[in-house]
């Protein structure tokens, strides 16, 4: 038999406290007879009763359990790349305390979501670049995330190609076979869809025929906001403040075109919990199979007995001093 709990000093005490205090009340029953000169000899049932279904209570609570059984344990996991875009349009503040502050904070949430799945980070903007590779370590993807900020790339447009490209050639790294071809394998863009690359539709279709879904994410609003830029705001070449707008007609369609889903973050919505459950519903790979002993936690049982004790002690009237 093991136990799901210990006795701690605690419990000892509340013990110790208990039939303290009970030796005190047979005491005062005691002198209160003898002044009868009566023997109070029922009290002694009371006493046993009471300490009986004490003792199994606290039996319960230490979770008694037995009867040793075989259960097999599955582990269901995913391969899931996120990839952030870190051009200049992700520091403007439509949605506070910027776009890409808030989707450091979506991330991070994002990736305590995936337990049994292993996460890699790419960032991007005219080019791709892998920060971290697949893992399941979740402390590092979370710290590689909070240390993103958008002067981490050399330039500050955004162009989708790369990071498909990127994407196709890391889990193209798992080969061409049937097996590998059955993996559950997933792309998570997260931009503001403003693309000023070439057309990626030849992309998302080989995307597509190796069974890999995109997933986007748009942060921002259609309202749009001024970009920040040292003191003051980002002007175009004609002086004019630039002023930068969530476009999710791209995002939309790279997720069609691939079998993914299109999702949006900003002030008034964060929609990670949809994304959550749209990866989820997607079959993962078996990474595990093992068959573990298992004890099942008996409680129920000292529990019931202690009850019927405590009704028993309700209904049973003892008379201690005949007058």
């Amino acid at each position: 038999m093991t136990w799901y709990q210990t006795i701690t000093l605690l419990e000892i005490l509340f013990g110790v406290l208990f039939l303290g205090l009970y030796i005190g009340y047979l005491w005062r029953v005691k002198r209160v007879a003898e002044f009868f000169g009566q023997r109070p000899h029922g009290v002694w049932v009371k006493f046993v009763l009471r300490h009986l279904y004490l003792i199994l209570i606290v039996i319960a609570i230490l979770g008694p359990s037995f009867g040793a059984m075989k259960k097999e344990i599955k582990t269901i996991g995913k391969d899931l790349y996120i990839a952030i875009d870190l051009s200049a349009s992700m520091n403007a503040t439509d949605v506070q305390p910027s776009r890409l502050e808030k989707t450091k904070q979506e991330v991070e949430r994002l990736i305590t979501r995936f337990n049994s799945d292993r996460i890699g980070l790419i960032v991007f903007g005219d080019d791709a670049y892998i920060q971290s590779p697949l893992t399941y370590d979740q402390n590092a993807l979370q710290l590689y995330t909070r240390t993103l900020y958008t002067r981490l790339l050399p330039n500050t447009g955004t162009d989708y190609e790369p990071v498909l490209k990127l994407a196709l050639d890391k889990f193209g790294q798992l080969g061409n076979s049937p097996a590998a071809e059955q993996k559950a394998r997933v792309l998570v863009l997260i931009s503001d869809g403003e693309d000023f690359g070439d057309d990626v539709e030849q992309l998302a279709e080989q995307l597509r025929e190796q069974n890999i879904r995109v997933f986007t994410l748009g942060v921002g609003t259609t309202e749009g906001s001024r970009i920040p830029q040292g003191n003051g705001f980002k002007h175009d070449n004609d002086g004019n403040v630039v002023i930068t707008k969530l476009q999710p007609e791209p995002l939309v369609k790279l997720a069609e075109l691939t079998n993914g889903q299109y999702f949006e973050v900003n002030d008034r919505i964060s929609e990670i919990s949809k994304l959550v459950s749209a990866i989820n519903n997607i079959e993962g790979e078996l990474r595990e199979s093992k068959t573990i002993d298992v004890t099942a936690n008996k409680y129920v049982y000292p529990l019931a007995l202690a009850l019927v004790l405590i009704l028993l002690d309700a209904l049973l009237t003892i008379k201690i001093v005949r007058i």
